[in-house]
């Protein structure tokens, strides 16, 4: 259960983030509850999975998400590059964090 927290506090991390980049291009009440309702839920749902989830791997999994949903919603949603080095190192954060979780 911890690890289906932590994954929607990663998914809650890169709503957050594309809460910025919306509030950045439309000051609207959907901007600022994106980006606030996102991370509220994210630290929240964080909070509960670290009961079970050692500090250091969680934390790690989470800021990779964050950084991979956010990299992967800037490139399909937003119109970012899709440079295929971009891609390489977006795989390899993800890799890390999937390692943290085997070792985990």
């Amino acid at each position: 259960m911890a690890w289906l927290l932590l994954v929607l506090a990663g998914l809650g991390e890169v709503v957050g983030v594309a809460g910025i980049n919306r509030l950045n291009r439309s000051r609207d009440f959907k901007s600022f509850a994106l980006l606030f309702g996102g991370f509220i839920l994210s630290l929240v749902l964080l909070s509960f999975a670290m009961e079970s989830i050692s500090m250091g791997t969680a934390y790690a999994v989470w800021t990779g998400m964050g950084t991979v949903g956010s990299a992967l919603v800037g490139m399909f949603i937003f119109g970012e590059s899709k440079d295929i080095k971009r891609l390489i190192f977006i795989a390899m954060v993800l890799s890390a964090a999937v390692g943290l979780k085997l070792l985990a």
